[in-house]
């Protein structure tokens, strides 16, 4: 899953970052984020499938999962500045 490879080279470099899966690639993330030694990462879980949404569901699943994106990136820059301080 290259997105949670992306995910973890954003957090290395103390760039607040999440994934978006859809629920079928769950157990996959999850063990991705273990073998990076990031476990319990948090992801957002759209429903799936999503390919075969039309445009206005898409916009609803955006709106839907926009405010958990966006909460996961604050709180990945508030464990950023609280390791940093303990540095």
């Amino acid at each position: 899953m290259c997105s949670v490879h992306n995910t973890v080279e954003f957090e290395s470099r103390g760039i607040p970052a999440t994934v978006i899966i859809t629920e079928a690639f769950k157990n996959t993330a999850i063990f991705q984020f273990r073998a990076k030694a990031m476990e319990g990462h948090p992801f957002v879980m759209l429903p799936h499938p999503v390919s075969d949404l039309t445009r206005d569901e898409v916009k609803d699943v955006t709106l839907r999962f926009l405010t958990q994106v966006v909460d996961q990136i604050k709180s990945g820059d508030k464990r950023d500045t609280a390791q940093r301080a303990g540095s």
